[in-house]
C-alpha cells in the first residue's frame, strides 16, 4: 500500500448510497477529471487510493489505477469497487488533498461497524450515511 493517498469531496452526491448508485453503472475503472496531476502521482500509483468525503465525512475510498491526460486536465481512473472506512469528518475544500496513510481511515470489514449507534442514526437521519 502506499505511504500517500488522496482526498476528494463527492459533489453531487448526498449520501453514500447515491455515490454507489451513480458507479454501480461504471466499468472495472471509472474516472474524475482534475486540471493538475497531483506532483506524487506515481506514489499514488504504488496502491494508493482517492477517499471519498461526503456530506462532510468520508466514508469509503476507491484505488487508483492510473493518471491520464487529455487536452486541458488529467483523468483519474479509480478502480470501481468502493472500500467501505471508518467515518473520519473533513471541513470543505476545493479540489484535492494529500492523506498520509498513518491518517487514512480504517477499511470496514463487510457487517462491521465502528460507530456507536446514536451516531449511525444521526448520520443517517442528515442522508450521509
Amino acid at each position: 500500500m502506499s505511504d500517500i493517498h488522496l482526498v476528494k469531496l463527492c459533489v453531487g452526491a448526498d449520501s453514500l448510497d447515491d455515490l454507489l448508485r451513480w458507479e454501480k453503472a461504471r466499468g472495472e475503472i471509472s474516472y474524475i477529471h482534475t486540471r493538475n496531476r497531483p506532483t506524487r502521482w506515481e506514489e499514488l500509483l504504488e496502491g494508493g487510493s482517492l477517499y471519498w468525503v461526503i456530506k462532510g465525512v468520508i466514508l469509503c475510498r476507491r484505488e487508483i489505477a492510473s493518471f491520464d491526460e487529455e487536452a486541458d486536465h488529467w483523468r483519474i481512473g479509480l478502480r470501481t469497487k468502493n472500500i467501505l472506512t471508518e467515518a473520519q469528518p473533513r471541513r470543505a475544500f476545493q479540489g484535492w488533498r494529500y492523506l498520509k496513510a498513518e491518517d487514512a481511515p480504517r477499511d470496514i470489514i463487510e457487517g462491521e461497524t465502528d460507530l456507536p449507534p446514536d451516531m449511525m442514526k444521526a448520520l443517517k437521519e442528515a442522508g450521509v450515511w
